[in-house]
């Protein structure tokens, strides 16, 4: 008979070991689906100041029709790419990074724009945006990692595996001109 309690007792601890693993991962899995959405509102965010930034923009700058034709079309791939994986659209946004820097670059060769209470409000809120969105990133890269550690260590990747938890993947980026560090002129 105490045989039978032991083996009972085992199996509740066991089952309770399992659910408490299990309930573990679905809180990471949740927490890293959340961390996705809060980039996705800054994207939304940046997404919305841009063709305002541009059309501010265009007044001043007709010769820089290229750099401004440029944001656009790497704004509208992102957007298209929205509902990628992070690897897609970690690319996808550096262009877009990238050619937004340009686009700023360009700006100082126009000191009236420079001087433009629009688009310095407007430059403003987009650095903001940047802002937050690097630090969704970060967010978002730490909750794929305590997500991805819990799915890969014992004993709780044998839950994992069980119940088809799979590791997540890190927002990178994949843009070589993002690593590189920026050159700022005053002249």
């Amino acid at each position: 008979m105490i045989a039978v309690y032991i083996i009972v007792g085992i199996v509740v601890v066991l089952a309770i070991v399992f659910i408490a693993t299990y309930n573990r991962l679905v809180r990471l899995r949740n927490q890293v689906k959340n961390a996705w959405a809060q980039i996705d509102v800054q994207l939304k965010r940046r997404y919305d100041l841009i063709p305002n930034l541009v059309e501010t923009a265009k007044g001043y700058m007709k010769h820089e029709r290229e750099t401004l034709e440029a944001v656009t079309k790497a704004r509208n791939l992102a957007q298209q790419l929205a509902s990628s994986g992070a690897g897609a659209r970690a690319k996808a946004e550096g262009e877009l990074s990238s050619a937004l820097a340009r686009l700023l670059a360009v700006v100082e060769s126009y000191p009236d724009l420079k001087a433009n209470q629009n688009f310095l409000a407007l430059q403003e809120e987009l650095t903001s945006t940047e802002n937050k969105i690097g630090f969704s990133r970060q967010f978002y890269n730490d909750s794929v990692l305590r997500y991805n550690n819990q799915t890969q260590v014992f004993p709780s990747n044998l839950v994992a595996s069980v119940t088809a938890f799979k590791a997540s993947e890190f927002f990178e980026v994949t843009v070589a001109e993002e690593r590189k560090a920026p050159t700022v002129s005053f002249t």
